[in-house]
């Protein structure tokens, strides 16, 4: 497994750097590719941020110069026409085709808010990630997908509406998400359309970098044995779920992971 992944699975929440882990997590499948370059595109977003954002104070203002650096000036866009394009959840080809996922382009939104000492957080919205900057009282929702446009209440009701087959949740409910798991997201992306393309492998790879990063994640966990079995490893399969078992309290998980456990075939 490769150390850098292995560091980051290593390190304390709020030691991640996302837009930096989230490259890291690109080269894994860029081997021969200079990271400085892209590096140096985050530096220069984010010093382009600090010199027309010296004057923002309120959330409103800075949303407003977030939009106007990431979405106009650097041209950073949701992908409407290829959306399920796997390069859309790569931050190297994100940054290369200035076209991404809500989750990628809220990573480079938040990592560039951050360089330069704003409040900014990704907003996990059903169906939909968004970016909230400021903390105080009045923060402000703006989507990166859409060029760094503002959410109001009314516009994220709806997102949320649009994306459930029952009554509205609340609101209120929508949570902010922690580094890790907005690194997860981004690998979940990828491996969902892996295998939905039909490549189990290329899925188990990402579901494994999942759990090297973010080991206390279960979900992972559980994919990660699945397409062990899938692919006949029972070995490392019981391995994985071994390791679920390790961090899952929900009772009626744990049940579900010893059954399966006690079905395989012996080693």
């Amino acid at each position: 497994m490769n150390d850098n992944l292995i560091r980051l699975g290593l390190l304390d929440e709020d030691d991640i750097i996302l837009d930096e882990a989230a490259l890291s997590l690109a080269l894994l499948d860029h081997p021969d590719t200079d990271p400085t370059p892209y590096r140096a595109l985050i530096d220069a977003v984010s010093q382009r941020l600090d010199t027309v954002g010296r004057g923002a104070r309120t959330a409103e203002e800075r949303a407003d110069v977030l939009s106007e650096v990431l979405g106009e000036e650097f041209g950073f866009v949701g992908d409407r026409e290829t959306y399920d394009d796997p390069a859309n959840a790569d931050l190297i080809r994100v940054i290369d085709r200035r076209r991404g996922l809500p989750v990628s382009l809220s990573i480079l939104y938040v990592g560039a808010a951050r360089r330069i000492g704003w409040t900014a957080d990704a907003l996990d919205v059903p169906g939909h990630v968004l970016v909230m900057v400021g903390a105080e009282a009045a923060p402000v929702i703006v989507d990166p997908f859409r060029g760094g446009m503002r959410v109001d209440h009314e516009a994220l009701a709806a997102l949320v509406l649009a994306s459930t087959t029952g009554p509205a949740e609340a609101v209120s409910h929508i949570a902010t998400m922690r580094n890790r798991a907005i690194l997860v997201r981004l690998l979940l992306n990828q491996a969902t359309r892996a295998e939905q393309a039909g490549h189990g492998r290329r899925a188990l790879e990402l579901y494994a970098r999942m759990t090297s990063m973010a080991p206390a994640y279960g979900h992972a966990w559980w994919e990660r044995a699945r397409l062990e079995l899938v692919d006949g490893d029972v070995t490392a399969a019981r391995g994985s779920l071994s390791a679920m078992l390790e961090i899952t309290r929900d009772p009626e998980l744990r049940r579900r992971v010893t059954d399966t456990l006690g079905s395989l075939p012996p080693a």
